[in-house]
């Protein structure tokens, strides 16, 4: 098995438990429907569409919706949800460096917190661009370094398992600079709004534990730590004073980028 196919293989077991965040982030999918200008009969495929809170969104306003993620128990999730909100949506197993949709399939390519994960930007801007229709929209969210998710990334790999080598970091998707080029040969007309929701919780400690059970990586960097108490504890101290900084009135605000083209 090659490195790259390690890295997804990985992947797709630590973001496994992501779906208990599902309720937080799909408080950002109706900006991110909003920003990008979906209409009804739109086509539109949600790339690492995690349990479908951006896909649902979209359908909810008539638009015909495709959802893709490389997790299969996310997809699982994503399949109960349209279930419930009886929603008719495609949701399959993929990759995003490998999308199995036709060239210039989609008037809208959408993403949230998802393609920015992908170990080879270069391959996922191409595949999401390749099922992109000409004059088509793709858009979407990620998080800055400078930010709380983005500073959490740094903590995390400073305590957490080493980087896989030559893997660009998801952080470097909130760049603005970062994304004109990897974009801009291929899109007109890029656009980019701030924008911000609470996750609410009881206390930095709670938002802690919290993250510690369902986001992947975190989880995975206490686990390495567990045989090292005194830097286990360096590290939830750090994450609890990081997150301390953005907690009030019970939420702790998280700030994200958004981003909007036009394929040429």
């Amino acid at each position: 098995m090659s490195d790259i196919s390690l890295i997804k293989d990985k992947a797709k077991k630590m973001w496994s438990t992501f779906s208990a965040f599902e309720t937080v982030t799909a408080l950002a999918a109706p900006e991110l429907i909003k920003f990008s200008g979906v209409h009804s009969g739109d086509r539109l495929l949600d790339v690492g569409c995690g349990t479908g809170v951006v896909a649902l969104t979209a359908a909810h306003t008539g638009a015909k919706v495709s959802g893709s993620d490389l997790t299969p128990e996310l997809i699982t999730r994503a399949k109960e949800n349209a279930q419930i909100s009886d929603l008719d949506i495609d949701f399959q197993v993929a990759d995003v460096e490998d999308l199995p949709y036709k060239d210039n399939e989609f008037d809208f390519v959408l993403s949230q917190f998802g393609h920015m994960f992908a170990p080879r930007p270069e391959v996922a801007t191409s595949e999401m661009l390749r099922v992109l229709k000409p004059g088509g929209v793709i858009a979407f969210s990620t998080w800055p370094p400078e930010l709380l998710t983005g500073r959490l990334f740094v903590l995390t790999g400073k305590y957490g398992p080493p980087a896989p080598k030559n893997v660009s970091p998801p952080v470097m998707w909130g760049e603005v600079e970062i994304i004109k080029k990897r974009l801009s040969e291929s899109v007109r007309d890029i656009t980019f709004h701030r924008a911000e929701y609470g996750n609410p919780t009881l206390s930095p400690s709670h938002m802690r534990v919290a993250l510690e059970a369902y986001i992947g990586p975190i989880g995975a960097t206490v686990k390495l730590l567990q045989p090292k108490p005194k830097k286990l504890a360096e590290f939830r101290n750090a994450m609890e004073d990081l997150l301390s900084e953005y907690f009030q009135n019970n939420t702790v605000i998280q700030s994200y980028l958004m981003t909007r083209a036009i394929k040429k």
